[in-house]
């Protein structure tokens, strides 16, 4: 490896489709860091070549879909030829074998990252947790450590092949039971009256899986086709998951208590066992707090807030409204959007005064603590 002197501030190269969760990448580098992004799409939408892309780009992160990475990483390697010793190469994929190997067989410093969220509506990733495959590092190491400082993302360690291991099951496990979930529901629907007609039927864990079905719906299909198909460590799982429905099938088909003894063991008393008494507990705690939340949400007695950002005192403000009018509140809940913006959903007892409520609404805005936007 060539020893390098790296640059106060990277020019960042991003080669790929890129996607969402690459262009919210290049708003934080912008934004946050104050860096210049540059990239190349090769679907087109940009005209910077592959070779200016190696030549000026100090750091080049590849954000493309799983199954043409690799082949972008060599292409780029061969093109390169040397040039990209002392810099460094990251990919994004959510597989990382692969990739990485791929990038190994470059001369640059190598880190593979997979973000384990959808781009989200703040400016880091805080609370969220980023994989981090350190293959090859060195010179590059203290400006990795003020990016990751500087994205706040929960780093959780691994090397590749322990990651494809457990993608197999974090997330091609997961999207696979919502999946044959939706093809379920879809033939078995129109018979009870539609997905609408079943809805007010719902309990909280079919609530949340449904809300997580319909996420994955509403994305992009290659990235849970690729996830599928991309992944050696898939297949065993799908295999081992089958069985398991396999078997519930047959059991109940069986019918009799032997078959429900055999059922309570396999999929009830083995696992049970396997989780242990404290990760069952907070298991089940956390299922009632987003429970809670759920209740909350569904509230239509409530008040959408956005409040200017980093104003001290501003929820205190905007609180004190509510006290003086003397409306009980039932709960708060805080999110950020894209730009930064604070938004409260202040949800407030349905027996309050009306009257009150319009009152507090226009208290808000005169008082310039923030704004009440109207209910989608």
């Amino acid at each position: 490896m060539v020893s390098t002197s790296v640059p106060q501030k990277p020019v960042i190269g991003i080669v790929g489709s890129a996607g969402a969760f690459g262009r919210w990448l290049r708003h934080f580098f912008e934004q946050r860091m104050g860096l210049t992004v540059i990239g190349r799409d090769p679907n087109g939408d940009e005209a910077l070549s592959p070779e200016e892309l190696i030549a000026r780009a100090d750091v080049l992160i590849f954000s493309a879909p799983i199954r043409v990475t690799t082949a972008l990483i060599d292409e780029y390697t061969v093109l390169a030829n040397g040039r990209e010793a002392g810099k460094l190469w990251l990919d994004l994929t959510s597989i990382k074998a692969a990739p990485i190997a791929a990038l190994l067989r470059s001369q640059a410093e190598v880190v593979g990252l997979h973000p384990m969220t959808a781009p989200p509506k703040t400016p880091t990733l805080a609370g969220r947790v980023l994989v981090v495959c350190e293959a090859r590092i060195d010179a590059w190491r203290p400006w990795l450590a003020e990016f990751f400082a500087a994205i706040a993302a929960d780093c959780v360690y691994a090397e590749p092949e322990q990651h494809d291991r457990v993608m197999a099951v974090v997330q091609g496990m997961t999207h696979a039971t919502h999946m044959a979930q939706a093809a379920t529901l879809q033939e078995l629907a129109p018979a009870l009256g539609g997905l609408n007609a079943i809805h007010p039927f719902r309990t909280i864990g079919y609530e949340l899986d449904g809300a997580v079905t319909r996420r994955m719906l509403a994305g992009n299909p290659a990235i849970y086709e690729d996830i599928q198909f991309e992944n050696p460590h898939v297949p065993l799982m799908l295999e081992r998951l089958a069985a398991h429905i396999d078997f519930l099938r047959d059991r109940v088909r069986e019918g009799g208590e032997d078959a429900r003894a055999s059922m309570r063991t396999r999929l009830l008393a083995q696992p049970r066992d396997a989780y242990g008494a404290r990760s069952l507990a907070e298991g089940s705690y956390g299922f009632e707090r987003l429970g809670y939340l759920l209740a909350d949400l569904a509230s239509k007695a409530y008040l959408s807030v956005f409040l200017p950002l980093d104003r001290p005192g501003s929820l205190r403000a905007l609180l004190s409204v509510f006290e003086e009018l003397q409306i009980n509140l039932d709960s708060i809940h805080s999110s950020r959007t894209p730009e930064g913006e604070l938004h409260f959903r202040i949800g407030y007892d349905p027996a309050n005064d009306a009257r009150k409520v319009q009152a507090a609404i226009a208290a808000i805005g005169e008082r310039g603590i923030g704004r009440v936007l109207p209910h989608d």
